[in-house]
């Protein structure tokens, strides 16, 4: 037995016109600005996240360094120069050591910029 399907003419007068491609309803722009309001907020901040991440984790590291070639600094001050680990000038070695830790802050900070976290490409 063959069943046959009865398939409604598409010129029926009864039938509803064809949405046109710029009318939208009110659920699709809610989901349109839903959309757009995740994808500018969540997606900088995002960025904003493993910029913050990286840039710590190279503060620590750095920081961490210096420190270990600052008391390196100071302790072959105060072995190899003899003058100034015992008597009136032992402050020199601290003196010293703090002087290049100043010009080494004084060089990191002049090399900070000031950049936005989402750059534009050029």
């Amino acid at each position: 037995m063959i069943e046959t399907v009865i398939v409604p003419d598409t010129k029926d007068s009864t039938s509803r016109p064809a949405k046109k491609p710029d009318d939208a309803s009110v659920g699709e722009v809610i989901d349109f600005v839903k959309t757009y309001a995740l994808q500018e907020t969540v997606g900088p901040l995002k960025g904003a996240g493993s910029w913050l991440g990286f840039g710590t984790a190279a503060a620590l590291t750095l920081s961490l360094g210096l420190m270990f070639l600052l008391i390196g600094l100071l302790r072959v001050l105060q072995t190899e120069w003899d003058r100034s680990a015992t008597g009136s000038l032992s402050w020199v070695a601290y003196a010293i050591t703090l002087l290049v830790t100043i010009v080494v802050l004084g060089l990191t900070v002049m090399r900070i910029k000031k950049s936005t976290l989402n750059k534009e490409p050029k």
